[in-house]
């Protein structure tokens, strides 16, 4: 997601908000556990609680598995990659991916052709390959989020990001359709990857294109329903796509994160004013979509914005099925919605909501999955339990189940079904004593290992330790005033390691892995492996990946703004005398975020997304900070997914 102090465009509200919960945060109850100047020391008594871990500091400098000469820290109009390495834009925003589409022409977009060329601000990337179900590294899918879009950069005469009134009804029509997700089919032919044209599976969805399926215990509910739909079960579109994730059975999950900031109208005066108010629903850069469409009216249609907020799941492999909304993993500001199969064959799914001191989930299946039925495993997502997460001071964590009239969930405090405690999944979470936690930009489990990671991005709310409100003050968990730099926590599921994890048990065990920032100043508290180089350490970590070895592989947003560094890809041993020694493999030009990092899966190609280049301010269509990547005159930057290979045709980063 577009975050730091170069803000997206529901960034700058979100410092005027606060979650109402009165739940200890995760800096309070670390507080109990550790003190500041022994975090990770203290961490070595973890050991005696079923080996949490080697802590960090106590690890001798051992030699990382990492074998690429890292690139140095940098902020220019270009990218750049490791000694070895091929960087190469493959697709951009406005190429014609669809049979029909006119060529990319900045000063002459339709709406139309935006529809039927690939979308804006790439965010999240799944690879599946071609055909379904095997393993074939050099011919697939690629599957994208189109977050936002920076108007300013997209149109001449848009000085800025919200100069929306400066937009025409053509202009809307066309941010509307660079919105959305995108399927690309990708071939390596002769060593060299592209995207195959006109290909049956290319295709568009956007936020005023089809109608998608409203499943689970929502589907239907009277808080669902609009004058377009009296049904509450179709919903026009989708937006601000963010993280996501893949299912076993060949299916993509895309969490709609930021809908928020897209609506117009005076949400106090509606019957959804409190739900509106918890997810910071108000007038915003949207004036421009209410101003032309009533659904994006919260006065007209009170109940829209209850239709976002969910994790879509589309068929990659079939561009005739419809997407759907699944209800039953709760709305809120999705970021990720990773997968993994317990030895029960129950499939687990984690997401995060991007929003400060906002929670984890984890939702579980009632159904199993059935490897041999792809089609019984279609719908498994719209039975199960969605649970929030709460971290206690011993090292433990537990499963909080969010049930209509279980614990609080109950018409004494407004739910009066399963739909009103999923629409109201945040203020469910408040209820049941979920820990808040400082911007959940991705949520993933090691496929070797089976530990799962929640990135913590930053919070500069973070308070001093003696500040006045407990719930921002300073402490181990997040031991900078304002929590510049963002943290990496691991948890640890009971049963054993890898596909003997048990993703559905009630209790976790967590541990640290990171404190980014910058570890040149001793004030900031940061942890990194001893070993860490200058070039090696990272702040506001984003989204993650793991490759076939477990070695994580972290994406960086605002490190711009926090130390006028360009963002980028970072990675690092999950285990053995490596752990934590992080190394940097990949940087992004100027204004721009790396987002999306996806391996083939012979691991010999990546895949990362290349988001909003040249955001920065005074930086526009006619005079932007960097022409990335076409450097043509006349042409703007343009958000894009870049393929990464090893010279050699070798394994990435061994």
């Amino acid at each position: 997601m577009s975050g730091g102090n170069r803000a997206s465009m529901w960034e700058g509200r979100e410092a005027e908000w606060r979650n109402p919960s009165s739940s200890a945060p995760m800096s309070d109850i670390v507080e109990q556990r550790l003190s500041r100047r022994d975090l990770l020391k203290g961490l070595a008594a973890s050991t005696a609680l079923g080996g949490l871990g080697t802590p960090i500091e106590a690890e001798a400098a051992g030699p990382s598995s990492l074998r690429f000469t890292e690139i140095p820290h940098s902020l220019d109009g270009r990218h750049h990659v490791a000694r070895g390495y091929t960087a190469r834009p493959l697709v951009r925003w406005g190429d014609p991916i669809v049979k029909g589409a006119p060529a990319f022409d900045p000063k002459n977009l339709t709406a139309s052709g935006q529809e039927k060329q690939f979308g804006y601000n790439n965010d999240f990337l799944a690879y599946m390959p071609l055909p379904r179900g095997s393993n074939n590294s050099e011919h697939g899918l690629l599957c994208v989020n189109h977050e936002y879009t920076n108007v300013n950069l997209m149109f001449p005469g848009v000085r800025t990001r919200g100069d929306t009134a400066r937009m025409t009804r053509e202009q809307v029509d066309i941010d509307l359709a660079a919105h959305g997700l995108s399927v690309v089919e990708v071939k390596k032919t002769n060593g060299r990857w592209d995207w195959v044209r006109d290909s049956k599976y290319n295709r568009r969805y956007t936020t005023n294109g089809m109608a998608y399926r409203i499943t689970g215990p929502a589907a239907g509910d009277k808080r669902m329903r609009t004058a377009a739909d009296s049904s509450g079960t179709l919903a026009l579109g989708t937006l601000n796509n963010c993280a996501g994730g893949t299912t076993p059975w060949g299916t993509v999950l895309s969490g709609e994160e930021g809908f928020n900031s897209n609506f117009s109208g005076d949400a106090s005066k509606t019957s959804e004013a409190a739900n509106h108010r918890r997810y910071d629903v108000r007038a915003s850069r949207g004036d421009s979509w209410g101003r032309n469409y009533d659904r994006f009216n919260v006065e007209k249609e009170p109940n829209e914005p209850n239709r976002f907020g969910w994790v879509v799941e589309y068929d990659p492999y079939d561009p005739r099925s419809r997407p759907a909304k699944r209800t039953a993993l709760g709305r809120i500001k999705h970021e990720g919605a990773t997968t993994f199969v317990a030895p029960d064959g129950r499939v687990a799914v984690y997401t995060g909501d991007d929003e400060r001191f906002e929670y984890l989930y984890r939702f579980v299946t009632a159904g199993r999955y059935n490897p041999r039925d792809r089609q019984a495993n279609m719908d498994l997502l719209d039975e199960g339990v969605l649970s929030a997460a709460r971290f206690d001071a011993d090292g433990t964590m537990t499963w909080l189940p969010l049930i209509f009239g279980q614990g609080p969930l109950t018409a004494a405090n407004g739910f009066n079904s399963q739909a009103d405690v999923l629409i109201e999944t945040r203020r469910a979470a408040d209820l049941v004593g979920a820990t808040p936690m400082d911007r959940t930009e991705d949520l993933e489990p090691n496929p070797v290992t089976g530990r799962v990671y929640a990135v913590l991005t930053y919070n500069e709310r973070r308070g001093a330790a003696d500040a006045p409100n407990a719930r921002e003050r300073a402490n181990a968990a997040n031991p900078r005033p304002k929590n510049p730099g963002g943290h990496i926590i691991e948890m640890i599921p009971p049963g054993g390691t890898g596909a003997r994890a048990d993703h559905t048990a009630e209790k976790y065990r967590w541990d640290f892995f990171i404190v980014a920032g910058d570890p040149r100043k001793p004030d900031e508290g940061t942890r990194y492996h001893s070993g860490t180089s200058a070039e090696g350490w990272f702040a506001r970590p984003d989204n993650i990946a793991f490759d076939r070895r477990g070695r994580i592989w972290i994406s960086t947003d605002g490190m711009d703004n926090y130390a006028e560094l360009a963002d980028g890809l970072f990675a690092a041993d999950t285990s053995g005398p490596g752990r934590a020694l992080s190394r940097h493999f990949f940087a992004t030009p100027r204004g721009a975020e790396c987002t999306g990092p996806c391996f083939t899966p012979d691991c010999k190609t990546l895949f990362v997304a290349v988001q909003h280049p040249a955001e920065e301010t005074g930086s526009t269509f006619d005079t932007p900070s960097t022409r990335w990547p076409d450097f043509v005159d006349g042409v703007p930057p343009r958000p894009s997914v870049v393929v990464i290979t090893r010279n050699d045709g070798g394994e990435i980063g061994s």
